[in-house]
Parts: C-alpha cells; sequence; structure tokens
C-alpha cells in the first residue's frame, strides 16, 4: 500500500534538506507523543546507517518498530525503512530545486504485509484508502508550511 504527496516549499533546497536531515528533531516528536524512542546506533552525526528502535501502544498492545536510514543523499534524498511484527515499510523524500529560493518536497509512504495479520490490517486500510491518502496528503501539507516558517525564523 502506497500513500505520496508532492509540496512546493519556499526556501532553499539545501535550507529544506538541512531541516529534513534533523533526526533529533523527529525524536523528540516521538517521546512527546509517548514513543519510547532509543538510537540503537551510536553516531552523533546523521547519516545512512543510523538505526532507531521504538516502543508504543497500538490498539492497547505493546508494538516494536526498528527504523533505520538507509538513504541520504545531500540535498536530494533521504530513506527510511522499517519493519514491525510482520509489515516492512519505508519513507522516501526527495527534494527537487524549483529555483534558487524554491523547493519541492516529493513524500512517498510504502507498507508491506509479510504475514496474514498484516495483510489483514493493510486490507482493512484499503478500504478506508481515499480517508487515508487525503489525510496524509493534508500532513504532509502542513509539514512543509512548517518549514517554511522555520526557514523564515532563521532569516
Amino acid at each position: 500500500m502506497q500513500f505520496s504527496s508532492k509540496e512546493d516549499i519556499e526556501a532553499p533546497v539545501e535550507a529544506v534538506f538541512a531541516m529534513l536531515a534533523e533526526v533529533e528533531r523527529y525524536e523528540r516528536a516521538a517521546i512527546r507523543r509517548g514513543i519510547d524512542v532509543r538510537r540503537l546506533s551510536g553516531a552523533a552525526e546523521t547519516g545512512a546507517g543510523m538505526e532507531w528502535e521504538a516502543l508504543f501502544s497500538l490498539r492497547g498492545k505493546p508494538r516494536t518498530m526498528q527504523v533505520r536510514l538507509s538513504e541520504l543523499e545531500p540535498n536530494s534524498r533521504l530513506r527510511f525503512d522499517s519493519e514491525s511484527h510482520g509489515l516492512t515499510g519505508f519513507l522516501n523524500l526527495e527534494l527537487l530545486e524549483l529555483s534558487p529560493r524554491r523547493s519541492r518536497m516529493a513524500v512517498v509512504l510504502n507498507l508491506k504485509p509479510n504475514t496474514i495479520p498484516a495483510r489483514l490490517l493493510i486490507q482493512s486500510l484499503k478500504l478506508a484508502k481515499a480517508n487515508l491518502t487525503r489525510r496524509f496528503k493534508l500532513r504532509v501539507a502542513d509539514y512543509a508550511r512548517g518549514l517554511e516558517e522555520r526557514y523564515r525564523e532563521t532569516l
């Protein structure tokens, strides 16, 4: 199952990439939402190969997810791979420079079931795909506006 969205951002591609690559910010955001995040890789600098383990509750059951920053191409692309209880996925963030002060961010989220229960979960999500796609696009648009605001604050 795949979700995708594109948003134009009023900021240079270098600034957008720098903000997207702030993994500490993602860690703090997850912790604020009640997710226990543990960095497995000892790397202090952001780079391909960084790994995290996230512990959270979903539908009343404790869940574990492993997340890995599998690709990092400066000013161009970030890819996060994840695995959790029979469900694998990836989040791909690609940037395109439209002009010196404008960028386009393309976001693709792909989920793939590996077990029967995960297949049932994906099947139930497919029934609500239109609603989930709309919500995904709204979240990406909100995130893009937040990146613009953060960039403006640095000027």
